[in-house]
């Protein structure tokens, strides 16, 4: 699934910026996905406050998102890098998705992560 939305990005703007569309597509993923760990993980912060379990402290829990955060975007820097680009370009087959629609998901991901992150 993230792979078609990158090349989706990808396409999108390869056609007005050229070279640059390439870091705007790993943008959009990098964020995507971050949002998404930090919308999972505010979630099970939130549901482990309410159940009144033992949680990870407020700090543990921001240096555990950035190590993640580091991994995600090497990730993500050696995936589509190169010849995996080349490949999911080819066997991609044009979807309509609108491009405010995609970068909404992150924000609204974000959104509802700080949402999550108010609950006491």
């Amino acid at each position: 699934m993230l792979d078609s939305l990158y090349i989706t990005v990808f396409n999108h703007y390869k056609r007005r910026l050229g070279k640059r569309s390439l870091f705007i597509a790993l943008l959009y993923i990098n964020l995507l996905e971050l949002s998404l760990v930090l919308s999972l993980g505010a979630f099970f912060k939130a549901f482990a406050n309410q159940m009144q379990m033992m949680s990870v402290s407020q700090e543990k829990l921001w240096v555990l998102f950035s190590l993640i955060g580091v991994f995600i975007v090497f990730k993500n820097w050696m995936r589509y890098n190169g010849k995996r680009r080349t490949v999911l370009n080819a066997k991609s087959k044009p979807k309509p998705i609108s491009i405010y629609l995609l970068w909404l998901m992150p924000i609204g991901s974000f959104i509802m992560a700080f949402v999550l992150l108010q609950v006491p």
